[in-house]
């Protein structure tokens, strides 16, 4: 008998009881978080509490009156006894018959001890019988049973229970391990089959402890072996990948626990609440090119991959010693060194990547090329990690493998599965020691949900997605494009080179277009091939910049756009990438705003490179176009010409140039039908720009007042509707007539029916009506993920000459109110806005105010520029202390 279990019979008392082991437990986690402070060894401190643990439970079932046929077992994790501070601790009360009656108050004042603990218990009382019965139905129950040691009573009881459930009885080895995988299956599917996710969990996540965990069962089961070490006789595992699985559980563990002591709870999500905390603890420090967060999550991401790179050659190999192993076997001789056995590829011997290096590229242009291969054989896929360190200069200087490399991606078939099992196999990271650097880089942002890499996947991936006919309708133009190239491989190539100079400091896009071009000349790429490639690279931001940020409806726009891109190759390939890029950065941001967008530009940057570059429109002629074909059609629902110039008459340029000519005609019309010029005229329908699909345009004809956009734009947010697009034109007569499009609040169309646009206008009349009863600001619940990332706003303020006008840039994480804060502080500062061009990008905002100051004038004296940019970096930031950035 125990100390511990003497000291607490020795007290009369339950509540000294209680005291003791919680004194026993606390004292242990104290000396055990000390020394995972002091980075003591983490085996030694997880093992140390389970020991503990281990201790009072025995001391605390030493206090009841048991007899032979009942025992207390420890299953699943605690059964291996690994524990964390705050794990649960699974226990099994077995019994030899099903009669507990014996025992009802003993078990009952038992487990309410434990609770008394506050341990975090998960038991079961089962007879023999029922647990054969159980694990025979639920393979968790069958797996936990198979981590199971006994801490008291007849340990002889849990060897019978054993000998029941063992594969000749229940779960044959076959049985179980298609069971097994069909699980890890369905929990990589949980997350998104990628060890790449923001706030990864470190126990479920692909990479994860789970993966290791799945290794070791399906070896117990099949095996028979209590340790992965003791497979290293068979062969298959070594000693290098036995040191891997436990440095990277080793590694996971210590997360693991952190989270734990952070979160003073159990807690396996490596959120982000936790992983900047966890990077100093870690001992990374910022840098000039990289956060300390993101140094910190690259090495959570490469051991993730490593891990899950072991574990799919673990499952590979019992995929074939288990599952297949009394398949028929169907051979196909590919050439000397390689052959598809069963669906997989294969080497002929197991020299054939040291003879023939080239081979360790050949065998995934095989892949890409033969419908036939599903995979590759597990003792390949150990030779390939075996010899790729022969990708050296040489191997990357070899005429062969680069042939080799660009068949890859002249591929019909298989170009993103391809490059994506090269890099799972670390030979693309190895052939690219560009692409090597940005494996697992986070860019701690919300607006990026993908690793670097990951990102650059995913890129690819969409690219050929593109060429998919279940894609035509929702990427239509994309699609065309990319199925009429005649070079697609040039587009692959810019999608990998487009971010691999990120983490480097600099200008990414500059500093990777140089890396693009060693790549195509090395590979013998023509001229015109390598600079298209490399233009793409530098300029991969471009469209989307424009089209987001600009006015794409004006000539001058359309003109400089077109200038830059030159042709309509040019235009086509970039088109392609920019989809592909946004879709790969976060799915959530293509939305049908953003798609007509970027098919505007692309069509109006089409019609001028028809036209020749030196015959753009001039902006006059534009002007006239829009007003002939409106008056055209106002006169023929009986307008005469007097009528609606009277109309137009004090209607500047930009509406003109803005506007066509079918909402012309449909504001003209209304604007004479509104006879009470002193209540605003507000109209809403859906978008009747094909360009611009998805949007609702709202229109809003009113008194000016220096109030108009703040309210407006708060009234909006009352009513869940979400600005995408703003174009406010003053006239001389003192009224303002200004379009809105707007999308829900969740970014999506607005339903259009009646009732929902009546609240529109009613709900804007009445605070247009009032300007002076401003609407209170929404007060909404800021997402977790937003609290935690908090970016100083970031402005600029310059002038265009062009247009008479300041422009303004503000760049801040989205929030509640934002647009209406703005406005006010337009109001605050008698600024005038003439136009702007709002842009959410998932959880950012990059909104652009063309405005001037009350004589319509640009805003051109400095010290009164810096007061405009402090108040709003202080109004948005919401707090008086935080340091604005702007230039």
């Amino acid at each position: 008998m125990s100390t511990l279990a003497t000291e607490a019979q020795a007290l009369g008392e339950p509540k000294d009881r209680i005291a003791l082991f919680r004194n026993y437990l606390q004292n242990h986690r104290e000396q055990l978080d000390k020394r995972f402070e002091a980075k003591d060894n983490i085996r030694d401190i997880v093992k140390g509490r389970a020991n503990a643990v281990d201790e009072v439970l025995r001391a605390a079932w030493s206090l009841y009156p048991w007899n032979e046929d009942i025992a207390l077992i420890a299953v699943g994790g605690y059964g291996r006894g690994e524990l964390h501070p705050y794990s649960d601790v699974d226990l099994l009360i077995l019994l030899e018959n099903s009669n507990s009656e014996d025992y009802r108050d003993s078990l009952e004042s038992f487990i309410a001890l434990l609770w008394d603990l506050n341990l975090d218990i998960g038991h079961s009382v089962r007879s023999i019988r029922q647990c054969v019965r159980t694990a025979s139905e639920d393979i968790t129950v069958a797996t936990n049973i198979m981590e199971s040691r006994t801490l008291a009573g007849n340990s002889a009881l849990l060897e019978q229970l054993l000998t029941q459930t063992a594969p000749d009885k229940i779960w044959s080895s076959r049985d179980f391990f298609r069971a097994k995988w069909d699980e890890q299956i369905a929990r990589h599917r949980k997350f998104a089959n990628s060890e790449y996710n923001l706030e990864p969990n470190v126990k479920s996540c692909l990479g994860g402890l789970r993966d290791i965990q799945m290794i070791g069962w399906i070896a117990k089961r099949h095996y028979g072996v209590d340790s992965l070490a003791e497979l290293l006789p068979l062969g298959f595992l070594r000693e290098e990948d036995l040191s891997l699985l436990r440095r990277g559980q080793d590694f996971l563990w210590q997360i693991r626990y952190a989270l734990h002591v952070l979160s003073g709870r159990e807690e396996d999500r490596l959120l982000f609440d936790h992983q900047r905390t966890m990077a100093r603890m870690f001992g990374y420090e910022d840098d000039d090119a990289r956060l300390a967060v993101e140094q910190f999550m690259q090495r959570y991401y490469r051991w993730a991959l490593a891990l899950g790179e072991l574990n799919d050659l673990m499952i590979q190999h019992f995929d074939e010693a288990i599952l297949r192993a009394c398949e028929a076997e169907t051979i196909l001789e590919l050439n000397p060194r390689f052959r598809v056995r069963n669906g997989h590829i294969e080497v002929t011997n197991k020299n054939v990547f040291k003879k023939t290096p080239s081979a360790l590229m050949e065998i995934f242009v095989l892949m890409a090329q033969n419908d036939a291969i599903d995979g590759v054989r597990a003792a390949t896929i150990r030779l390939i990690r075996d010899h790729r360190d022969l990708v050296d200069d040489k191997f990357r200087a070899d005429p062969r493998v680069r042939r080799f490399f660009m068949e890859i991606l002249r591929s019909r078939t298989k170009v993103a599965l391809t490059l994506r099992r090269m890099m799972r196999f670390g030979i693309l990271g190895k052939y690219l020691p560009e692409f090597g650097q940005i494996i697992g880089q986070m860019q701690h942002d919300l607006f990026h949900i993908y690793s670097v890499d990951a990102h650059t996947m995913e890129l690819v991936k969409n690219l050929r997605r593109f060429t998919y006919p279940d894609n035509e309708e929702k990427f239509p133009v994309a699609s065309r494009i990319v199925r009429r190239m005649d070079k697609p491989e040039l587009l692959y190539l810019a999608g990998l080179y487009h971010d691999i100079a990120k983490g480097r400091g600099g200008d990414h896009s500059s500093l990777g277009a140089v890396d693009a071009r060693n790549f195509c000349e090395n590979h013998g790429l023509s001229n015109r091939d390598t600079n298209l490639v490399c233009w793409l690279v530098e300029k991969h931001l471009f469209m989307s910049a424009t089209a987001q940020r600009k006015d794409i409806s004006d000539p001058e726009v359309i003109r400089d756009f077109s200038l830059e891109v030159g042709d309509q190759v040019r235009l086509d390939y970039l088109y392609a990438l920019t989809v592909a890029d946004i879709n790969a950065t976060n799915p959530t941001l293509w939305n049908s705003w953003r798609a007509s967008l970027l098919r505007q530009l692309y069509a109006e940057t089409k019609r001028a490179l028809r036209r020749g570059l030196e015959n753009v429109i001039d902006k006059q002629d534009w002007i006239v176009d829009t007003q002939r074909e409106a008056l055209k059609r106002l006169e023929d629902h009986g307008f005469e010409e007097e009528e609606v110039q009277a109309i137009w008459k004090d209607r500047g340029e930009d509406y003109f140039l803005r506007e066509r000519s079918d909402d012309v005609v449909w504001h003209t019309r209304a604007i004479a039908r509104h006879h009470d010029m002193s209540k605003p005229l507000i109209l809403v329908k859906k978008s009747s720009n094909v360009d611009l699909e998805g949007a609702t345009q709202i229109f809003v004809h009113t008194l000016e007042h220096d109030n108009l956009f703040a309210v407006v734009a708060s009234t909006m947010e009352q009513l869940d509707l979400n600005i995408v697009d703003a174009r406010i034109y003053s006239s001389t007569s003192g009224y303002s007539l200004d379009t809105f499009y707007v999308l829900d609040a969740d970014g999506k169309p607005i339903s259009d029916d009646e009732e929902r646009c009546q609240a529109i206008v009613d709900g804007l009349r009445q605070q247009i009506e009032q300007p002076d009863r401003f609407p209170e600001f929404m007060s909404k619940r800021t997402p977790r993920q937003m609290r935690l990332f908090s970016t100083p706003t970031r402005t600029t303020m310059a002038t265009d000459i062009n247009k008479g006008c300041s422009v303004l840039e503000v760049i801040t994480p989205d929030r509640p109110g934002l647009l209406a804060r703005i406005g006010r502080i337009f109001y605050d500062y008698d600024i005038k806005l003439q136009n702007a061009k709002i842009a959410t990008l998932g959880e950012r905002v990059e909104d652009v105010f063309f405005i001037t100051n009350k004589k319509q004038k640009p805003i051109k004296d400095p010290e009164l520029c810096e007061k405009i940019q402090r108040a709003i970096c202080k109004e948005l930031d919401e707090q008086a202390s935080a340091e604005p950035r702007f230039s």
